[in-house]
């Protein structure tokens, strides 16, 4: 797989006018290729192996939440990395997900070609499914470079998703505390 992607780098880089047997390109097109693989790990992960068991039983019924999980996608549309960071929130119901799963699904989800809007509800959903928490909050901030590098090139934008499910979306103390602790 890793020898296919290479050498449609390999073409891209020649329609780009440039040549790929000089030194500085000769590896560049299996480099991009390991690289793309990389950041595109998340399709070969699945939510089961990624949780592996660790959803354990507790009395905890407030807001566990878990701030600033760096994040980094590619855009479905133009292939270029956005960067930020999730918080999660969720109100347990008899159990409580490890703390390390929080990151790996965002990692999973994030390692996808897809906008930053899908990017959020696939997280939130995840962790509904895997506690059955009585609501998830998930919110993410990011750069995107697609708005940054090209097309308007406004390099102070930023993006902001939520998705609110279960009491955070019902109940607007619950979540406007779950806002005030993210700010």
């Amino acid at each position: 797989m890793t020898d296919e992607i290479a050498q449609h780098y390999r073409q891209i880089i020649q329609s780009l006018g440039e040549n790929p047997d000089r030194e500085g390109l000769r590896d560049t097109p299996k480099r991009a290729a390991k690289a793309m693989q990389f950041l595109n790990a998340g399709y070969g992960q699945s939510l089961e192996e990624i949780i592996n068991g660790a959803v354990f039983e507790s009395q905890t019924d407030e807001m566990v939440l878990v701030k600033d999980i760096e994040l980094y996608s590619l855009c479905e549309h133009h292939l270029l990395p956005f960067i930020g960071k999730c918080h999660i929130a969720y109100l347990p119901d008899g159990k409580v997900l490890g703390l390390s799963k929080f990151a790996r699904i965002v990692d999973m989800y994030a390692r996808r070609m897809q906008i930053q809007e899908n990017l959020t509800r696939e997280i939130a959903e995840a962790i509904l499914q895997v506690t059955n928490a009585r609501g998830v909050a998930v919110v993410i901030e990011s750069r995107h470079l697609c708005m940054m590098m090209r097309g308007v090139e406004k390099q102070n934008s930023s993006m902001t998703t939520s998705v609110m499910l279960g009491g955070f979306r019902e109940d607007q103390a619950t979540r406007q505390e779950f806002l005030t602790l993210i700010s």
